[in-house]
């Protein structure tokens, strides 16, 4: 039975893909070919309201398909057009339809980094592409090893990303592990939070250092599972009890503006002691949830 559960769920997602991703694709190509000022503001209103409309019945589903409690806590004056930094712990792809269903009309639209790959997944791909999604290619120790001239292209990646940004409302999402949470990925880190993994401080510094003046806060968003992490199978086929989401709006710290983190160690050791700080209070926020 929970398999005829998650395949007609799975069907309805796709069917509403469908319905929303052609559409998309047209005005993303009509903006592309007339990048004319005053065209360009209706497609990307045209671009964020089709999305807006695909993520909205996606949640819909899934309250009608689950019985799924969702519970948020937000303590946050949110804005539809505004300009925010998201970071978010990350445990499991459910995070996704749990933030657009936290997020989704409240705030503008969430536009994740995607791994370059991600590119090639159907229909999918194209989306994130019409909406300006930013791609990014990760080098490895080794590639830079034999090609030098790789060192750095991430980061110019991420400046053009957020340049794009600037004249738009936008809320930019940064899974700030980097990864999703394991057991064996903590054990490997010797992390020092209990439900975390060690953030990684480099794509915050970027963000801030690209579009800080631009931003008007950052949004701290802690995500729980009281019963452990799901896996999108577990949430289609109903076995995802609650979730819990805390989402705290906080000032962006003006010392960290306007620094150089790759070349400037003091700055760099104040942007990663303040993320400490934050990720501390999230370990113990997610422990006291868990114990609720």
């Amino acid at each position: 039975m929970s398999w005829l559960r998650i395949a007609f769920g799975a069907l309805l997602l796709a069917t509403n893909s469908l319905i929303h991703v052609p559409p998309l694709l047209v005005v993303a190509v009509v903006k592309a070919l007339l990048p004319l000022r005053p065209i360009r503001r209706v497609c990307d209103w045209l671009l964020t309201a089709i999305a807006a409309s695909w993520i909205g019945i996606n949640t819909a589903l899934i309250r009608w398909f689950t019985h799924t409690r969702f519970v948020f806590d937000i303590d946050a004056r949110l804005r539809p057009d505004g300009h925010y930094l998201v970071m978010a712990n990350h445990q499991t792809w459910v995070d996704i339809p749990v933030l657009q269903a936290a997020l989704n009309r409240r705030v503008p639209l969430l536009r994740f980094f995607l791994k370059s790959q991600l590119f090639w997944v159907p229909l999918l791909g194209l989306a994130w592409w019409a909406l300006d999604f930013p791609f990014m290619k990760r080098y490895s120790r080794q590639q830079l090893e034999k090609r030098p001239e790789l060192a750095g292209r991430d980061i110019a990646a991420t400046r053009r990303a957020c340049a794009k940004f600037m004249h738009i409302p936008v809320s930019v999402m940064n899974f700030v592990e980097g990864t999703r949470f394991t057991r064996t990925k903590h054990e490997q880190q010797a992390s020092p939070f209990a439900n975390l993994l060690k953030p990684k401080a480099g794509g915050i510094a970027f963000v801030l250092d690209a579009m800080g003046r631009a931003l008007h806060s950052i949004l701290d968003v802690t995500i729980v599972y009281p019963d452990g992490r799901p896996t999108m199978l577990d949430l289609f086929a109903n076995r995802v009890r609650e979730v819990r989401v805390n989402i705290r709006e906080r000032a962006i710290p003006a010392e960290l503006l306007g620094g150089d983190y790759q070349n400037d160690p003091a700055f760099r050791e104040r942007v990663q002691n303040w993320l400490n700080g934050l990720w501390l209070e999230k370990d113990q926020l997610i422990t006291q949830q868990r114990a609720a």
